[in-house]
């Protein structure tokens, strides 16, 4: 059938059946500040896991309770690092978070077309369109991430605008309330500036540590950072310089 549909509908491939880029471009970043209209759940309870995993929750009343959401890509672009997750941890639910229309649309008919032409496989990997700067806590319980991503995020050059940073210290407060102890968060950027902001951001707060050397080679993730979606391999082709920064959550230390 979807092969069928993709003879007739241009924006996907008739090989493959996968959405075609060029039909869902839209502007590299958006204003996290704007006001953009789209639902956003008033809590986590309220967020409709059957519209994105109907394998695992295919009704409100049959549904796998222990199964939650444990992954979070962070401005996940046109996903690519999630499709790459989906199939390296295939019994974790994950989930890109994007604020730009067209791209989680595009998102949206490549996990479909995915689902489709492979039986079985990616099926726990889904998008949505919101301001994670905004609702991050309407979507996830405290402590329920296991994994958070931050890769080729907006820089926003001029001071003025570094409000708009996805990684500052009051934001940090909001990872570190959904992400579990031992969680970890993974930031990559080609922005040597920002690279060190974030690196700085996250040092000084209490409850993230830097990740040692040692763990990070061992980590299969930490190589999909730099070449699992399109920014990164831009950079990789230019011969240009990334800049990562990888921290995990740690417990606050209550004084006696």
């Amino acid at each position: 059938m979807l092969e069928h549909e993709s003879i007739s509908n241009p924006t996907h491939s008739k090989t493959t059946g996968l959405p075609r880029k060029r039909f869902y471009r839209a502007r590299a970043h958006s204003n996290p500040l704007s006001d953009s209209h789209f639902p956003v759940p008033i809590s986590p309870s309220q967020f409709d896991l059957t519209l994105h995993y109907p394998h695992y929750f295919p009704s409100p009343d049959k549904s796998d309770g222990s199964k939650k959401i444990e992954f979070a890509d962070i401005g996940c672009g046109f996903g690519g690092l999630l499709i790459s997750l989906s199939t390296l941890f295939p019994d974790k639910l994950m989930i890109g978070m994007e604020l730009r229309d067209k791209v989680t649309e595009y998102v949206k008919e490549r996990v479909l077309a995915l689902r489709t032409s492979n039986p079985g496989q990616y099926e726990n990997v889904s998008v949505v369109r919101t301001n994670s700067m905004k609702y991050i806590p309407n979507y996830f319980e405290k402590g329920q991430l296991t994994k958070m991503f931050f890769l080729f995020p907006d820089p926003h050059f001029k001071e003025k605008n570094h409000r708009r940073r996805v990684i500052s210290p009051h934001l940090l407060d909001e990872y570190a309330y959904v992400l579990r102890v031992g969680g970890i968060i993974y930031t990559i950027t080609d922005v040597e500036e920002l690279g060190e902001w974030m690196t700085s951001c996250l040092d000084g707060h209490p409850l993230f540590e830097a990740v040692s050397e040692d763990e990070l080679v061992a980590d299969p993730v930490v190589k999909l950072l730099s070449t699992a979606t399109e920014e990164g391999q831009k950079v990789e082709r230019n011969d240009g310089q990334t800049f990562r920064a990888v921290y995990r959550r740690i417990g606050s230390c209550v004084p006696h």
